[in-house]
Order: C-alpha cells, then structure tokens, then sequence
C-alpha cells in the first residue's frame, strides 16, 4: 500500500505539470536534439507597485517591497532561496522535501505530511505576501487566505524548463531580489546551453523512467523534458505515450532500455519482475535521481539533469564544466568515482536530508509485509515519515482520480 501512494502521489504531482511552456521566458524546450537551447532571457524588473494577473485570474497588487514571506509549497521555498531571498522568509514547508534547504523549524507552516499548508499558522505569520507555486486554481486554501485579508500569488499551474525560469523572474519582481533572479536565470541559461553543447546529439541512450507501478513519463510531460535535455531518449515517448501512463512489462521488455531511471527515495529500483529481465536491469545500468530537484519545478531542475548527464555521459558532464559548478557541487549527490550509478542512493544526498533517507530505506524494507493488508491509509502514511518524491503541490482531486485508476489496475493485474 505505501509504495502504491508513493506512486500515486509521484503521477499527481507530476501531471500538475504538463501545461505548454509560457511565452517569455529564457529556456526554450524541445529546439535541439537535446532539448536545452536557450533563447533570449527577459530580464526581471523589479518596481512597486507590482502589478500583475495571476493564474486565479486574480490581480495582484503588491505596493512596496515586501519584508515578510510565505511560501506555500517546497517550490516556492526553493526558488527564494536560490535568488538570495531567505531572510524574508517567515513561513514555509519543513520537512523531507526541503531538508536540502536547512531551514528553520521554526518556519514550518505545515501539517505533519508537510506539505499541506494550515490556514492559521499563514495567517498568524502575517506577510506581506504568499506565494503559491503550482497550486490548484481552486485550492480553498488560496481562497482561505485572501478572505483573511492576504496578497497571495498563484503561480501557472503547468511547469517546463521554460515554465521553471518564468517563475524564477516572478519571484524575483514580486520579492523585489531581480538581481538574485537574474543571476539564478544566468546560471540556468549557461549550464543549460553548456550540457547542449556537450551532450551527444546521436549517441543517446533509451531510457526507462520508472515512477512505480509501472506508471512512466510520455510526450508533453515535465519529466520528458529532463531525460531529454541530458541526453536520453524516452522510452515512454518512443513507445507513443503521451502524459503518465501505466506500461506493459511486455513493452518495456522489448525496447530493453540502456537505463533505468528513478527517484533515489526508493531505494533501489521499483520495477517488476519482468522489467529485471531488461539489460539495463542485469547489468546494474540505474541512475538514482534525488526527487526534490526532479519534480519541484525550481532552479535545481537543473540540478537533477546534471545527475543525469553525469551517470549516462561522463565525458560530457566534464566537458561541460559541471563538476565545477557551485551550486550542483552543493547540491548534487555526484561523486568523481568510475562507477555508473548503482542506484543505492547514498552519498552526499544522505547528508543534505539528514535522517529523511534514513527514514526511506527502512521503509523500503518494511514495505513487502505492509502493501498487501491493505490497511495502511494515507494519513497513517504522511505521519509515518516515509519518503515520498517530492514534489510541488499536493493535488487531492488527482490523487483521488489515481487512487481509482490504480486500484483497477492492480486488481486487474491480480496483484
């Protein structure tokens, strides 16, 4: 049962993010074989009164600089830190989605799952503004606090690299930090176009992104994007999928995959038996990707496809200059070993979370007794500490869709 709600939640989270990119912003996807290109970036501006239409509908109007901030999901937290607004923020989520950010306990606005945002705790922090990256346009929460007299921001529910680097630019004008924005959409510009230039346009590994349960990443997904940009091709897209889908081992068994590719919270590989008779599964060919870069759609995306381009294409990591790069050196779980990735997920990674790994590894083990009964629900999961990816926003109604579609699924498979 609990891996099956890491699963359900993974898809939910990632479908929040499957909007065409916004006119605008600097990275463009999908121009290049590796899909990094990058065009022209708009500059952020930073005057007040800010002004602007969010994506409630809403207009948003901020008449000075704001002091106090709240960010609602582990995204937003991410992206204010990256641009140098840390000290303004006086709420966010803390726990195993932003542990790499070594934030306060203090700041913690959350339930225990944390990720659910409590009305009161916002409130009571009382800043001069809230930002709601990737929320759903009808979250009550949202609703909750304007009617409590409070500016909140609601990001465009959809993410891509273009998606991520508007956003960026939104923080930075809203917050009044432009600098540390543009310096952040730098920095994403240059590495993207230096992992261009580098990575191979022909010699480009079949990747199997496995979410659990068999659940993959198609065409028009945040996801493809990534595996794309470091190099890989899908194998959820070369086999027609479009969106999160459910996959066939028989599929995945005959486009036999160079790499298996999945979120280091497992542990190890979630696949089935019949995905372990692929060559990237008998020659140990994984790439464990730390979750909160891979599905919190902030500036250490980045982060995640330089794990990525480090374990397939290691020439081209070094080519790059990305084993020289500050912020993937402090953030990314990349050693300088000769090994491929063994997919344990150990390392620098297990220093960054503090015990929230620790946590995920004994509930791996715990896992094959407990998924059968069936009597593990999902409150008793989120209070239980076990590592789910992290992404960013809870989406209920999607989650509930998922739980319905899984269910089937698995009943149909006898499981």
């Amino acid at each position: 049962m609990r891996k099956s709600l890491v699963v359900i939640v993974a898809v939910s989270m990632a479908l929040a993010f499957t909007v065409a990119p916004v006119a605008g912003a600097g990275l463009a996807a999908e121009s290049g074989p590796n899909a990094a290109a990058v065009s022209a970036q708009e500059s952020p501006t930073c005057e007040f009164p800010f002004e602007a239409t969010d994506a409630t509908g809403e207009t948003v109007t901020i008449e000075e600089e704001p002091d106090a901030v709240v960010a609602l999901q582990p995204s937003d937290a991410q992206t204010l830190f990256e641009i140098g607004a840390a000290d303004k923020v006086v709420g966010m989520p803390v726990g195993q989605y932003t542990a790499y950010l070594e934030a306060d306990e203090d700041l913690d606005i959350t339930e225990d799952d944390g990720l659910t945002p409590i009305v009161e705790e916002v409130i009571a922090e009382e800043p001069d503004v809230v930002l709601a990256a990737n929320t759903l346009e009808d979250d009550p929460v949202v609703d909750q606090l304007r009617d409590a007299g409070l500016t909140v921001f609601v990001f465009p529910t959809g993410e891509s690299l273009d998606g991520v680097a508007e956003n960026v630019r939104w923080t930075g004008e809203i917050t009044g930090e432009c600098e540390g924005a543009e310096e952040t959409l730098d920095w994403m510009d240059e590495t993207l176009a230096d992992i261009d230039d580098a990575v191979p346009s022909e010699d480009r590994p079949l990747a199997y992104y496995e979410m659990g349960d068999g659940f993959t990443a198609g065409e028009g997904t945040f996801s493809h994007e990534l595996l794309t940009t470091a190099g890989l091709e899908n194998l959820g897209a070369e086999i027609g999928i479009e969106g999160w889908q459910m996959v066939d081992d028989e599929q995945v068994i005959e486009e036999d995959p160079d790499w298996i590719v999945y979120g280091e919270s497992w542990g190890e590989p979630p696949v089935s038996e019949g995905v372990m008779e692929t060559s990237a599964y008998q020659n140990e060919r994984f790439v464990a990707v730390n979750d909160q870069y891979m599905n919190q759609p902030g500036p250490l995306v980045v982060v995640a496809i330089a794990e990525l381009v480090h374990e397939v294409h290691p020439d081209a990591y070094e080519e790059a200059g990305l084993a020289d790069d500050d912020r993937i050196a402090e953030y990314g779980d990349l050693s300088s070993d000769e090994g491929e990735g063994d997919g344990d997920g150990d390392g620098n990674g297990d220093e960054t979370d503090g015990s929230d790994n620790d946590d995920a590894d004994e509930s791996d083990s715990e896992t094959s007794d407990e998924e059968d009964t069936g009597d593990t629900d999902a409150d008793d999961t989120a209070e239980s500490g076990d590592s789910i990816p992290g992404f960013g926003v809870p989406v209920a109604v999607a989650v509930l869709a998922m739980l319905a579609v899984v269910g089937a699924a698995r009943s149909a498979r006898g499981a």
